[in-house]
């Protein structure tokens, strides 16, 4: 998905306007500057990072920071995103990267938005008007001589096309054809384009391993000279949604499963029938169903069985869209988006919410994304109701959705991954089956709070919840007692709350056993929200009466210092662990900026 990167007011107002033409397109401005819904503080660090992703970049700035930017990671300019360039005014649109891996055609997209003309600088694109080497979605460029072609289009050497028409390339159909469009090897000498036409239909029995389904397809597509490139789609029963070799062989292929119900395949009129397959599914064929329920089209390889495994292959009069075709396994991602601040989360959380066909989530979580989500349906729970939620969210994506379930800070600390996961193993719905599941990352509490203090995690440190909803308090006294014995740092999570009022006094009692009376201790309260406050006080000071279930409070080791800076008091642990070296003495109550 594209990211739009502007550096004024002015740019990101030129940004929104084009990306909501864009589907999937992001606007990020630079903070204090722009009222972009993703901010950023550095821009040419920032510029790296979406680069490194992979992400296609219209940079609203000048081309020189662009290039400044980017230039140290130039590498590969076959794997390498677009790279644009575009007049904050909107007046040019320069591809800089990828012109004929996508830069190019975005251009064009962005200039006829604007009413200009792009600024298109590669020679294929100026002499025949074709860039053979920037085929559009659904084509493939094959095996021949492609540098020779490139270089004879560009002479405006006379270069013709021979083949099936779909609708691409927009070259001659005279003789000498030096281009061939279609799903088999090219002739010797000819440049092979690959329409992505074909539907792969596979029967397998259940727990087939993926490596011998995955070489009986290689086989046979190999032994009528069919490339595996003009592959669109792996079509089965939807009774292998789950089936993990179904998966594996799509993944090989790079393209989507899809699956049929029994029903919708038993309407195909097949050559090669079997009562077997009748009884046990429900339809009298699988793999040669499918194909021609995909496509609408014609077989061109009837049934192959191998041990265990059946296929065929059939063509479709147009290029395959996947997303028309069955129903897709469904996708669960579980995102952590951080203390819900645009700045602390990340371009990997914010383009999967954006990809959602449905979020599910505690509503104040919902309300911290809205910005991505502005008409996603939403999937509302209360704040006690961790299995309701993932439940909800396992459901969704049962059905073939794409579903984010939102937690705050990181994903699988003290959130909601792990207990998808005990679902997944320990319930295993039947609706759930074939979904696929992802976690991704956030930025935890713990890791925000220290970026305040300053560095109290440079040393060994231990993450503990004091909350005895789940964990009997024995168990968690005994982690605390451990915890302090070892001199590790201490950030608590879930410290206080109306009804557990005495844990934290009680896990405080045991590290003043351990530690110096001057050891630091922070409170950090609404963590990148507005009204956050950090306090640093002492051991001794400390009162957990201050702390409520919206705080997390950060014990330092023996080691931990404190010092003062012209902007507040930064605490940090040594690298090296000194048990002899003092600990400063800090004023009680201190607050940090």
């Amino acid at each position: 998905m594209t990211v739009f990167v502007a550096l004024t007011a002015a740019g990101a107002a030129l940004a929104t306007r084009l990306a909501a033409a864009l589907p999937g397109a992001e606007v990020h401005g630079l903070q204090h500057r722009t009222n972009a819904p993703i901010a950023f503080t550095e821009t040419l660090a920032h510029l790296q990072g979406v680069f490194q992703a992979g992400r296609p970049i219209v940079a609203v700035c000048a081309a020189g920071i662009v290039i400044r930017a980017l230039a140290p990671l130039l590498t590969d300019k076959q794997r390498e995103p677009a790279v644009l360039a575009l007049a904050e005014d909107g007046s040019a649109v320069v591809p800089l990267i990828g012109g004929h891996h996508g830069a190019n055609r975005l251009a064009r997209q962005i200039a006829d938005l604007l009413g200009i003309a792009p600024a298109i600088t590669t020679a294929s694109d100026l002499g025949s008007g074709t860039a053979l080497d920037d085929p559009p979605p659904g084509w493939t460029i094959g095996a021949g001589p492609r540098t020779a072609v490139l270089a004879d289009l560009v002479a405006g050497q006379p270069v013709g096309v021979s083949g099936p028409d779909y609708g691409w390339p927009d070259l001659p159909r005279d003789p000498p054809a030096r281009v061939t469009v279609g799903w088999t090897t090219p002739p010797a000498g000819e440049l092979g384009l690959h329409p992505r036409v074909l539907a792969l239909g596979v029967g397998t029995e259940r727990g087939l391993p993926p490596a011998e389904l995955i070489a009986f397809v290689d086989r046979e597509l190999a032994a009528v000279a069919i490339v595996p490139a003009a592959v669109g789609v792996v079509v089965s029963i939807d009774l292998k949604r789950d089936e993990p070799a179904v998966h594996a062989l799509a993944a090989h292929l790079r393209v989507p499963a899809r699956f049929l119900p029994a029903d919708r395949l038993a309407r195909e009129a097949v050559p090669n029938p079997s009562p077997r397959v009748l009884a046990e599914t429900g339809t009298p064929s699988v793999a040669e169903a499918a194909a021609l329920a995909a496509t609408g089209g014609r077989l061109i390889v009837e049934k192959r069985k191998d041990r265990g495994a059946t296929l065929a292959v059939a063509v479709a009069d147009h290029i395959l869209d996947p997303s028309t075709i069955g129903s897709a396994p469904g996708q669960l991602t579980v995102v952590g988006i951080g203390p819900g601040d645009a700045a602390t989360r990340t371009a990997e959380v914010s383009a999967a919410l954006q990809a959602a066909d449905a979020v599910v989530g505690y509503g104040l979580y919902l309300d911290l994304v809205a910005d991505l989500i502005p008409s996603t349906p939403r999937f509302e729970t209360g704040l006690g109701a961790e299995t309701e939620r993932a439940r909800a969210a396992l459901d969704l994506a049962g059905a073939g959705k794409r579903v984010c379930l939102v937690c705050s800070g990181d994903a699988g600390i003290y959130a909601l991954a792990t207990l998808v996961m005990e679902l997944l193993d320990q319930v295993a719905d039947p609706a759930w089956r074939g979904v696929t599941v992802a976690v991704l990352p956030g930025v935890s509490a713990m890791q925000v709070a220290a970026a305040r203090l300053g560095a109290p995690l440079g040393h060994d440190f231990a993450a503990i919840s004091l909350s005895d909803l789940l964990t009997p308090w024995p168990a968690i006294e005994q982690r605390v007692r451990a915890a302090a014995a070892g001199d590790f740092v201490v950030a608590f999570y879930n410290p206080r709350s109306e009804r557990r009022d005495w844990q934290l006094a009680r896990a405080i009692a045991i590290l003043r056993d351990h530690r110096p009376p001057t050891t630091p201790i922070a409170t950090c309260r609404d963590l990148g929200r507005p009204g956050e406050r950090v306090v640093v006080t002492t051991l001794a000071a400390f009162d957990p009466a201050t702390v409520d279930m919206l705080t997390l409070v950060m014990v330092g080791s023996s080691a931990s210092r404190v010092f003062a800076t012209p902007t507040g008091l930064r605490v940090y642990t040594p690298r090296g662990y000194d048990p002899a070296r003092a600990v400063e003495v800090v004023s009680p109550g201190s607050e940090t900026p």
